[in-house]
């Protein structure tokens, strides 16, 4: 994960205990201008280097990959004003799945969908036309992310896409991450979930991706849709966030 977002980011600033990306083009995209600590860090420290390192922003997003460090940084991250969330590593160790009508599909597809479902989450005092356009547009540069990148789409009868995600695959390494896995909810509980998250799997698995993960939070219903699935927690990570 360190590594897809170093790859991604348009600009790399290192920092003590892990490093700063940055992306002008996408900067109302927290996940494109953020703090990613992936070693020791000093927790009392952070909130200081995230202003210097995110100072240009009205938010601040600090993600720590390590579960030991995220639980020592929260005490005084959230007294700097950061909420914190605690996301599952979950590994796929389940049968891959068979059939299912979900295929690759380019970002023209996904423009339509996303752009609804943005303005459903984002307050409308907040979702004016240029946070929209950076948070559908930033999907652009997660094609730099991988070794292979593809956007799984399933369709309904009438051609619209009802869910999707992303998977990012580095056969070198046999990994495959499944990200972003959004059913609209006009068509949840018909399936479409499960055939991209079945495609999903499948294409992992054709290229020799044997370590199949995903993230999701740990206090949302998804992780026991996952597990139903043959997802198994084997870490934790955290996020941090402000503005």
């Amino acid at each position: 994960m360190a590594g897809f977002a170093r790859r991604q980011a348009a600009r790399v600033v290192e920092l003590p205990g892990g490093f700063a990306v940055h992306d002008d083009a996408f900067l109302h995209s927290r996940a494109n201008n953020q703090v990613v600590i992936d070693s020791a860090v000093d927790p009392d420290a952070l909130p200081a280097l995230a202003d210097e390192a995110l100072g240009h922003l009205p938010h601040r997003l600090i993600t720590v990959l390590d579960d030991t460090v995220g639980a020592a940084c929260a005490p005084p991250l959230t007294r700097a004003g950061y909420s914190h969330s605690t996301y599952l590593v979950m590994l796929h160790t389940g049968p891959v799945p068979v059939g299912g009508a979900a295929r690759p599909v380019g970002l023209d597809a996904l423009r339509g969908p996303l752009t609804r479902r943005w303005r459903s989450l984002i307050p409308e005092t907040e979702a004016d036309d240029e946070v929209i356009r950076h948070l559908v547009e930033r999907r652009e540069a997660r094609g730099r992310g991988a070794d292979i990148v593809h956007f799984i789409g399933a369709r309904t009868p009438e051609g619209e896409i009802a869910s999707w995600a992303d998977l990012y695959l580095e056969p070198t390494t046999g990994t495959a991450q499944i990200e972003d896995l959004i059913t609209s909810e006009a068509h949840l509980r018909r399936g479409y979930g499960d055939a991209v998250l079945g495609r999903a799997l499948r294409m992992a698995a054709a290229h020799g991706c044997a370590t199949r993960f995903l993230t999701a939070y740990a206090n949302d219903w998804p992780r026991h849709w996952y597990e139903r699935r043959g997802f198994t927690v084997i870490g934790r990570m955290h996020d941090f966030e402000r503005g």
